[in-house]
């Protein structure tokens, strides 16, 4: 299989393209937080801090509760291996406006890109590589709209899903490991979460 040619800041930057106040984000820890700042801090924008393994349940839970809103989970593939039970979850709750997105680089990023799960077994015994497919797994789990996305020219068809194809939604996207710049959001949790609070259902 061709090494990944996506790169995560320019596709993300047209996923987020236009993003209104009916576009609730959430980013998993790391290079999707980062990603999703460099695209343009808003303040319905999640970007997670620590809690690895949450993003999917946090999206899932933000969905059944503001029904009127799309949801998108922006995470990576460690990430959402730490929480891969959270996908039955999505699937019995069939919520149809939530979308996930899984940025698929075979790497641990914030550990020294170790080879993560999905990193195809292929440098030697050593290597920690199991080439496991999360769009498989999560279709496995009830999640019928699962694709794999490679390729530059699916990725007008991934920015229409995610924004607007009927959920639950789950797309794992295959992009290049890159070493990329910090972009930072605001580092106070309490301030994220009041900010998207108050963006969402005003201040008190």
């Amino acid at each position: 299989m061709a090494a990944p040619t996506l790169q995560r800041r320019p596709l993300v930057k047209q996923i987020l393209a236009g993003a209104t106040d009916d576009l609730l984000v959430i980013a998993g820890l790391g290079s999707p937080n980062w990603d999703i700042t460099e695209a343009g801090d808003r303040p319905l924008n999640m970007p997670l801090w620590g809690a690895m393994g949450a993003p999917v349940s946090m999206g899932l839970g933000l969905a059944i509760a503001q029904p009127k809103k799309r949801v998108l989970v922006i995470t990576g593939d460690a990430d959402m291996m730490m929480s891969i039970g959270s996908l039955a979850t999505v699937a019995s709750q069939q919520p149809d406006n939530l979308a996930i997105c899984v940025l698929d680089n075979e790497k641990f990023g914030e550990t020294g890109n170790q080879a993560s799960h999905t990193s195809p077994r292929n440098n030697g015994p050593t290597d920690s590589g199991a080439g496991t497919d999360i769009s498989v797994i999560a279709k496995g789990c009830g999640i019928a709209d699962s694709a794999l996305v490679r390729e530059a020219g699916e990725v007008a068809q991934l920015v229409k899903d995610l924004r607007t194809r009927k959920g639950p939604v789950f797309r794992l996207v295959k992009v290049m490991v890159e070493k990329l710049e910090f972009v930072m959001p605001p580092q106070d949790g309490a301030h994220l979460k009041d900010r998207f609070r108050a963006a969402l259902l005003g201040r008190a």
